[in-house]
């Protein structure tokens, strides 16, 4: 790799300044290359022979050559870069399998688009930088576009924010989160709390990468990316109900005194070192604190670092999830993570949605009326937070709105005094009508949900609490496709109970 790729490779680590805001400088330091490269008897990396004099190949030649060249590359993540004759990077790339991924330039269909197809005309010749992981391979391939500015790495060209990741410090329970305002500057000039001191890793130009690196991440480390103010010791932790993440096993629950603050900074320690060291250094000291507790008689504290290591080494094996959130319906052939994002923009959301509950109301000619409330959890049913509800309050039971009223304030009743979170998105079976009907409970409580709407059938009208018209989408869409199959699922297991209490009902009468 070149000497000006190896300078280029810095991380941006935050300090404090002065007045304890945080700010950034560059370290020359930077762990080694991911993954060392082979050397000669005197130590020295071997070279690669050099690309023929530019103008004395064909354009077919020169494809043929770095075709050749890129099949043998090695099946593993990395980092690439494409150069021109003079040695300047034209472009830095991800991937997961290096040969496959260059390969996919240099063949004769190969069609980047608009704004990097002219780049096949230019490029000369590639090194890659190897990386043990893919999450490896995007903190690599950030650093190196920030610090390079290639010419077609278009994205650094648009004027926009980049996202960065943060880790706070100051707070008793320090949380991560992802964030495209790295100073923490608020509207009055002022710095938010929680940044002062936080280390910022970034910045990032793909941020659905990021964010998916930050999920996967969290199987492992268990870090909090809620914005709750926990204090340490604060004798209301431990009426508070966590959120589903702590369910799922993806958090520790410090919210709910489930974790003492020395053990979760100690795991939230070992998440900074993870994203800012090479993963076989960590688990190389994960593996001497295992053994030095075992030597000890600590043996929790060894089985959890034994444990903490597993995980680690199963990162990259991303469909290995708990069993309790996988889904046991079909909800058909989506894409989880493109259905979340898309429904994201189209509610026009900040914050990634993570948790979307559904209600339902079945009844039949007022008889045995029910409710339903089923829980999505990063587009998959988690059917543990399934809940039924017979409903009480309505007689005759013929009154839909009323009987969403009842259910939403059931549910939500924790919620609305504070004591537990809402989902990112609630999502009533119905209309205008019904989505007021949820809205006038929420009224009454204390604590409003982020997000209610409501999916009128047929024609699939998206109503919001924030639009007076309705959002129409293609059938098509990814983020209309996830509602549907929700509103499905509540319906379902709304009727399910509705059939059992009428098949209860008929036998007594017989």
């Amino acid at each position: 790799m070149g000497q000006g790729t190896k300078r280029a490779l810095r991380q941006i680590q935050p300090v404090a300044d002065a007045e304890g805001s945080c700010v950034w400088e560059y370290h020359s330091h930077m762990p080694d290359d991911p993954i060392p490269q082979p050397v000669d008897d005197n130590g020295s990396a071997p070279a690669d022979a050099p690309p023929p004099p530019w103008g004395s190949e064909s354009r077919e030649e020169r494809m043929s050559r770095l075709g050749s060249k890129a099949r043998s590359l090695p099946a593993k993540p990395g980092v690439y870069l494409l150069k021109d004759e003079k040695g300047v990077v034209l472009y830095v790339g991800k991937a997961g399998r290096l040969n496959n991924r260059v390969s996919s330039y240099f063949v004769p269909s190969a069609d980047l688009g608009v704004q990097k197809q002219p780049m096949l005309d230019v490029v000369h010749d590639f090194e890659v930088l190897l990386c043990e992981s893919e999450w490896e391979a995007l903190l690599a391939e950030n650093r190196l576009i920030k610090d390079i500015k290639p010419r077609f790495n278009v994205a650094l060209m648009d004027g926009r924010s980049y996202p960065f990741l943060v880790i706070t410090q100051r707070e008793d329970f320090p949380r991560v989160f992802v964030t495209r305002n790295p100073e923490g500057r608020r509207p009055d000039g002022t710095i938010a709390p929680e940044m002062k001191g936080a280390k910022v890793f970034g910045p990032f130009v793909n941020s659905g990468a990021l964010r998916e690196a930050v999920q996967v991440l969290q199987l492992v480390f268990k870090f909090r990316t809620c914005s709750l103010d926990i204090v340490a010791d604060d004798p209301k932790n431990r009426f508070f109900r966590p959120c589903l993440l702590y369910a799922i096993n993806q958090c520790t629950g410090p919210c709910a005194d489930k974790i003492d603050r020395e053990a979760y900074r100690d795991d939230a320690s070992r998440f900074v070192r993870f994203i800012s060291s090479k993963r076989s250094v960590v688990l190389r000291e994960m593996r001497d604190e295992m053994q030095q507790a075992a030597r000890e008689l600590r043996y929790e504290q060894a089985a959890a670092m034994r444990d903490y290591i597993r995980a680690i080494e199963k990162l990259d094996d991303r469909p290995a999830r708990s069993k309790d959130w996988r889904s046991e319906v079909d909800i058909g052939y989506l894409d989880p993570a493109k259905s979340l994002r898309s429904l994201q923009r189209t509610l026009g959301m900040d914050a990634p949605i993570r948790c979307i509950e559904g209600i339902d109301i079945a009844h039949l000619q007022g008889g045995e009326t029910v409710g339903s409330k089923v829980c999505f959890v990063d587009g998959k049913p988690f059917k543990n937070e399934y809940r039924r509800y017979r409903i009480r309050s309505v007689e005759g039971g013929n009154d839909d709105y009323a009987s969403i009223r009842e259910v939403v304030s059931r549910r939500y009743r924790e919620a609305g005094d504070g004591n537990e979170l809402y989902p990112d998105v609630v999502l009533i079976d119905g209309g205008l009508g019904q989505l007021h009907a949820a809205l006038e409970a929420f009224e009454q409580l204390d604590v409003r949900p982020p997000m209610v709407i409501s999916l009128a059938k047929k024609e699939e009208l998206i109503y919001t609490q924030e639009r007076g018209e309705p959002i129409k989408l293609g059938r098509e869409n990814a983020g209309l496709k996830l509602c549907q199959a929700i509103r499905d699922e509540a319906h379902r297991f709304a009727q399910h109970y509705h059939h059992v209490l009428r098949r209860k009902k008929t036998l007594d009468e017989e």
